[in-house]
């Protein structure tokens, strides 16, 4: 479509996931942006694991980049619900015609979409931490800690969870609120014996704990898994423990859990990963000013039992830019991105914490979830028509 906006240049503050897809889907409206990352490289080896969703897919297919994604992903077909005794409550392979979901490493993702976002002529540059922004009538200005500024129509923060940005726009915005566990994973040797997997699906098993598992196509088994915390430690607090210590904890809640027992008691400490607390953010009462608004974590990060915070920040980084090329001012743009997203992550948010209560073991041994397709459905099979007018 035409691009009919005043917007010609844009500034996007982070280099992350929502960051390199907003860049190339800017692009693609006819508007250039330059992505600036505050690490001296690009992040690799940052963060577990994550999944991309059907509906974050198709986000991404929009700009070209979701088969760069699936060659770095392992194929995730479908999901097993399970309680704490192995007995199987739901199992469910997907909608037909959707694509299968992806788990890779969050690492992996980084450097997919950064790699093609680059070999697509986005330009970015690291070393970039933003330490103010400035609008004008004429446009917005960023200032860096290195001491450099550059100058653009406007200013996207795409800065994650901890936001530099979102600050700037509201210094009274919420920052990340914990969500009551902290979060490990872990790779155990594959047993068929006792731990009996369908390849590539993946294991929700809910009881007086949870945890969640699928195979490997090497035989072995990752598991994630949360451990009920009053105390909201810090990611560098979690990682200060030794993982010997961690796995004794860990074996303990575990006791009499199916599978999980026999995967935390096999992981050696090596191979545990101590992710850090499950955190969220809150509602954002303020998402944009008039020349700089809020992307993906920075806004909207639900915590990781959504299995949606990937495929949100694709999507709204699709939205985004859809809005900026058919809203003629920036100020009305970002209205029409707000009204169209707020109301979708608020509804995966709100289940994502019905989730946390389950796993931090405050829903009882049964939660009344809906089924696989009552759940996925209105996640899955969600789309943008980058066609349509905004």
């Amino acid at each position: 479509m035409t691009n009919t906006t005043e917007v010609r240049t844009a500034l996007v503050i982070g280099g992350g996931i929502a960051g390199p897809v907003a860049a190339l889907a800017l692009a693609k409206a006819g508007i250039e942006a330059t992505v600036y990352e505050a690490h001296a490289e690009a992040a690799d080896g940052v963060g577990a694991m994550l999944s991309l969703a059907p509906n974050g897919l198709a986000a991404l297919a929009v700009v070209g980049a979701d088969e760069a994604v699936r060659k770095v992903g392992q194929p995730v077909p479908g999901v097993v619900m399970q309680d704490g005794t192995g007995r199987t409550l739901a199992d469910f392979h997907g909608f037909p015609g959707l694509p299968e979901t992806q788990a890779l490493r969050r690492a992996d993702l980084f450097r997919a979409l950064t790699d093609h976002a680059v070999s697509n002529g986005v330009a970015f540059q690291h070393g970039k931490r933003l330490i103010d922004a400035v609008e004008s009538e004429d446009g917005v200005t960023a200032r860096f800690a290195d001491g450099s500024t550059a100058t653009a129509d406007i200013l996207i923060g795409a800065d994650g969870i901890r936001s530099t940005v979102r600050t700037l726009i509201d210094r009274d915005a919420p920052g990340p609120a914990y969500g009551g566990v902290l979060s490990f994973g872990g790779i155990a040797p594959g047993a068929a014996s006792d731990v009996p997997v369908e390849p590539g699906m993946m294991y929700f098993a809910f009881g007086r704990t949870f945890l969640g598992f699928w195979g490997l196509p090497d035989g072995r088994i990752v598991w994630f898994g949360s451990l009920p915390s009053e105390k909201p430690l810090t990611s560098a607090e979690v990682r200060a423990i030794p993982n010997e210590e961690w796995l004794a904890r860990l074996r303990d809640l575990y006791v009499g859990h199916v599978p999980g027992e026999a995967l935390v008691g096999r992981t050696a400490p090596a191979d545990l990963m101590a992710v850090g607390p499950m955190e969220y953010m809150p509602d954002v009462p303020k998402w944009h000013t008039d020349r700089i608004v809020l992307l993906g974590d920075a806004v909207h990060a639900p915590s990781s039992s959504s299995g949606q915070g990937a495929s949100l920040a694709a999507e709204s980084a699709v939205e985004l830019a859809r809005c900026l090329r058919d809203r003629p001012t920036a100020a009305e743009a970002f209205a029409a991105y707000e009204a169209l997203r707020r109301p979708r992550v608020q509804a995966v948010t709100g289940d994502a914490k019905a989730k946390n209560k389950a796993k931090a073991g405050k829903s009882g041994d049964k939660p009344a979830f809906p089924t696989p397709e009552q759940m996925f459905a209105p996640l899955h099979k969600f789309q943008i028509d980058w066609t349509a007018r905004a």
